[in-house]
């Protein structure tokens, strides 16, 4: 099969495409014939070395997919040949990833695809929309009638927030550097976007709340001034940190029991395949009603991983502001 692999870690250059040979399921996987799947920085991540993980050379990257399956592996009934699934966790631990045009995945991280809904649709919403709903219902518990803030709004995380937000009755503020990107999360389900560039982000949350603060914050940035986080929150809110290895930042002790705050921090890989089916029920249910959609900012091919790498760390790392939305990788 064809696929894009490395067989060591180090800058995008080490991407390679060719052949190798096509897997076989073993017990409880399915092989999918990949049509579409996401790039997330994650996956540059670990191509290079920054997040370390036990990688089974030569690597296929890539955590998420949407296909066909392809053939069974034994013990494997929760799907047939034919299906069309998605779904994300792959790349991961140990696994091979789905930059190619076969992958085996075990059954735990397979959901169904709903009719009507394209394989790049799919593939694009699976880890942010994951992480997304993990941050929202598993930690912080948002309830209707809530109001969420998230940091970015037309992020890919960020986008999910809003539209799941807006999905169950919630209120969503965030926050966008231009008058364009301010206007894109409305039309996704921000009530109210604040332009960072040019505003105090902290006195604008408390003027839309009428100075009561969000009783959920989603943070999907390093964490730099956890006074002012909590300067807008509400009594009893939470707090949602899921990006920043590296971050440090200052712990303001006694606004945070005052106000009777919670801090929830998360890692979408370490959720149980449990807790990620939960998630992608609702996710796939959602995608079928049109009520969550995901922007996709560039298609390209598995033979263009290298620079589909390099393009997204350019605007993750060094934002470049080059790219808005997802990039879909195609065979």
């Amino acid at each position: 099969m064809k696929a894009a692999f490395l067989e060591k870690t180090g800058g995008a250059e080490v991407l390679q495409y060719g052949e190798l040979p096509t897997p076989e399921p073993k017990h409880g996987e399915y092989r999918i014939k990949v049509v579409a799947a996401a790039l997330n920085p994650i996956d540059t991540y670990i191509r290079s070395g920054m997040v370390a993980m036990n990688l089974p050379f030569p690597y296929v990257p890539g955590c998420d997919f949407a296909g066909t399956i392809d053939s069974a592996g034994a013990n494997s009934s929760r799907f047939k040949v034919g299906d069309r699934v998605w779904g994300s966790n792959q790349g991961l631990l140990g696994r091979q990833g789905t930059f190619s045009e076969f992958a085996c995945v075990h059954e735990d991280f397979i959901y169904l695809t709903p009719g009507g809904v394209t394989d790049e649709q799919a593939a694009a919403s699976a880890l942010v929309g994951i992480t997304a709903h993990l941050g929202l219902f598993n930690c912080a518990r948002l309830q209707p009638g809530e109001t969420v803030f998230v940091n970015g709004g037309t992020g890919g995380v960020g986008t999910m927030v809003l539209q799941m937000a807006r999905a169950i009755g919630a209120i969503a503020v965030t926050t966008a550097g231009t008058p364009e990107k301010a206007a894109l999360a409305r039309e996704l389900g921000a009530h109210f976007s604040i332009c960072y560039k040019n505003e105090d982000v902290i006195a604008r949350v408390k003027e839309h709340t009428a100075g009561k603060g969000v009783q959920v914050w989603f943070e999907t940035q390093p964490p730099t001034d956890l006074d002012k986080t909590f300067d807008a929150m509400a009594s009893r809110g939470r707090v949602v940190v899921m990006a920043g290895r590296g971050a440090r930042p200052t712990f303001p002790n006694g606004p945070f029991y005052i106000k009777n705050l919670s801090l929830h921090g998360f890692a979408m890989f370490n959720a149980t395949p449990a807790e990620q089916r939960i998630c992608a029920d609702e996710i796939g249910r959602w995608l079928a009603e049109g009520k969550l959609k995901s922007l996709i900012g560039r298609t390209m091919t598995f033979s263009q991983a290298g620079e589909a790498h390099q393009l997204q760390e350019d605007n993750t790392e060094r934002k470049a502001g080059t790219l808005s939305g997802k990039i879909i990788m195609v065979p």
